[in-house]
């Protein structure tokens, strides 16, 4: 499948699976970026992208971008079909976990999306469920 994208910057490569067995491509920072210690930034990513029906896209951090002393500060974010403007550019909202300033190169991959397939939905409200109830969060235990 191809899926119309824009790069804000085109001396950065579009984003790649960087194995034949990923399921996520790489996006880059489009820009030289700070995060001073325990503060939140969003970071530009490059691309807008134009979402197919029935689609979206998860967004979530590399493995690897808690060694640059960042994480993403909502853990996951989720693109909709209709963030697909001109000027809808994906950001990577990261969070410095550490003491020190941190320092982002330009091209510096931070995160990965996924295309992940969806079915639209509505609710069907009721007084009562016809399920046993489970017993709440945290139930099954740890082990």
């Amino acid at each position: 499948m191809k899926i119309k994208i824009k790069r804000f910057d085109k001396t950065l490569p579009l984003p790649v699976h960087k194995t034949n067995g990923a399921v996520a491509a790489d996006l880059y920072s489009r820009l030289d970026f700070t995060i001073e210690p325990k503060e939140i930034a969003y970071v530009p990513m490059n691309v807008a992208i134009e979402i197919p029906d029935g689609y979206f896209i998860l967004q979530t951090a590399r493995s690897s971008t808690h060694k640059l002393g960042i994480m993403a500060i909502n853990g996951v974010a989720i693109f909709d079909r209709d963030y697909c403007g001109d000027n809808d550019e994906y950001h990577f909202a990261a969070y410095n976990f550490t003491d020190k300033t941190v320092t982002i190169e330009k091209g510096t991959r931070l995160c990965q999306i996924l295309l992940i397939k969806c079915d639209d939905f509505d609710f069907d409200e009721v007084d009562v469920m016809d399920n046993p109830s489970r017993g709440g969060f945290g139930t099954t235990g740890v082990k």
